[in-house]
């Protein structure tokens, strides 16, 4: 039966049941109530009276959050927070009077975020890595394949196919490099109070400033966190969620150059996305391959390069120890952003997967161009013999024009390497030009600069992260 209410195409569609469940009802509460579990164990081992009995009822309770009795008390209570601290005494009622003691929503709201946050980046970094992994096997197999290059979508000095798939490869390594980097920095904001002073467990603690700051800390390391931000207001600073946005950005502007490629050379019939034996390309033109995993990358991933916006202004818009013109956006912003990416890489593992290359058609387009990009080396062995370099330029350029012309305008093959044969300017014979014609003197290193590539930068990348590799990647659901 149809749904008369609105949902969410990244989790309905396009996003892991992994993403999704780090950004559930069931995940946040559940972290809730571990950090006031961790908060009331840390408050009884520095020497506060919490009885065993409440902390007890209050590990007994983590994951059985009925969403039906928060939401009463929250209609009744117009605060969410304070409607799960009364939903928890229902369930704990030893633990009751301790429940969030000393903290301030922002003690469950932010330092969720974060644990989000974390874990969501842990889940991306191993989507990055097996994509990593799925080009590399595509650049080994292909290293030495020829294939015309393009600078401005023009043909241009030729490379391989395997040579190519690592600057794919190269943009998602400095992107494992980001997201490293904001699991490394990323900080706890810990118990602070209202306004970041303190204020409420000094009390807690009768002015005890020792052991309030060692109560930050010990919550942070039950948390699973080793380092807590040196200062916070109410909240975390906002640039934290405007620097994860940013890395994830950066995610979605790889995979879209990647999908992009993808599409022109699935235009160009050299490399194709994956086809299903039943998939449809259109419903009026049976024929077509759209690139519909491409296409759906770049839409994707431009939704979450314009969601990098919301953090920056909600970052640059906060006011003194904190605002609430944060969290409507926050709420909508991150989620879609991590769900996003999942789902951009998801399709782009998928695709790096099973890309169908079509080598006689990449020769054949490369064979068209080369007798032009072969020309220089024709001039320079000419001038060794003692020609005169400016003639034999323009000699060339002659016909090369010519030859264009009857490419272009008349729809006939490239005969350059016949005119230059006749001409006796260049003394080669045109046994001697099909000599030239050999794709592979026109690659420079590209074969070696894949294996070196995948020595030196992929395979320690990929060594970090074992566990990332092998078993079976979530099924594209459409």
């Amino acid at each position: 039966m149809a749904s008369d209410r609105y949902s969410n195409p990244l989790t309905e569609r396009y996003a892991s049941a992994e993403m999704g469940r780090i950004f559930s009802d069931q995940f946040k509460f559940g972290s809730w109530r571990r950090l006031w579990l961790a908060l009331a164990e840390a408050e009884k081992e520095l020497g506060l009276p919490i009885p065993d009995e409440a902390i007890a009822e209050l590990r007994a309770h983590l994951d059985d959050v009925d969403t039906k009795r928060a939401a009463e008390l929250e209609r009744e209570l117009r605060h969410d927070v304070m409607a799960h601290v009364h939903h928890l005494g229902e369930q704990a009622p030893a633990a009751r009077a301790i429940i969030h003691l000393g903290a301030t929503s922002a003690f469950v709201g932010d330092n969720t975020d974060l644990i989000q946050h974390r874990e969501a980046l842990r889940l991306v970094r191993t989507r990055l890595v097996a994509t990593v992994a799925a080009l590399a096997e595509f650049a080994r197999e292909h290293r030495s394949l020829a294939t015309l290059g393009f600078t401005h979508f023009q043909p241009a000095q030729p490379t391989t196919v395997g040579k190519r798939a690592t600057l794919w490869m190269q943009d998602l390594l400095l992107d494992l490099e980001e997201v490293e980097f904001r699991l490394a920095t990323l900080r706890f904001r810990g118990v602070r109070g209202t306004t970041g002073t303190q204020a409420s467990f000094m009390d807690l603690f009768e002015g005890d400033g020792e052991r309030v700051e060692r109560l930050n800390r010990l919550v942070a390391r039950k948390m699973g966190f080793d380092q807590v931000y040196g200062v916070t207001g109410q909240t975390y600073t906002r640039k934290t969620d405007a620097a994860c946005l940013a890395t994830l950005a950066g995610i979605a502007e790889s995979a879209s150059k990647f999908a992009n490629d993808m599409r022109l050379l699935g235009h160009l019939k050299e490399v194709e996305e994956p086809f299903e034996e039943h998939q449809i390309g259109s419903s009026a033109m049976p024929y077509k391959r759209n690139p519909m995993r491409s296409e759906r990358i770049n839409a994707l991933a431009r939704h979450v390069i314009v969601l990098s916006l919301d953090p920056a202004f909600t970052a640059a818009s906060q006011w003194f120890e904190r605002t609430l013109d944060d969290s409507a956006n926050k709420r909508i912003a991150v989620p879609e952003a991590y769900l996003g990416t999942d789902s951009v890489l998801l399709l782009m593992h998928n695709v790096a997967s099973g890309m169908v290359v079509h080598p006689e058609m990449i020769r054949r387009r490369l064979m068209e161009e080369l007798p032009f990009m072969a020309t220089e080396n024709l001039m320079m062995r000419a001038a060794r013999r003692g020609g005169d370099r400016q003639e034999l330029h323009e000699r060339v350029r002659r016909h090369s024009v010519a030859a264009g012309h009857r490419i272009k305008a008349e729809g006939l093959s490239n005969d350059l390497m016949d005119r230059i044969a006749a001409d006796d300017a260049f003394g080669v014979t045109r046994a001697e030009l099909e000599e030239d014609l050999r794709p592979e003197l026109y690659v420079g290193r590209a074969p070696e600069q894949v294996d070196e590539f995948l020595a030196e930068w992929v395979a320690p990348a990929l060594a970090r992260y074992p566990d990332a590799l092998g078993g079976s990647a979530p099924e594209l659901r459409v």
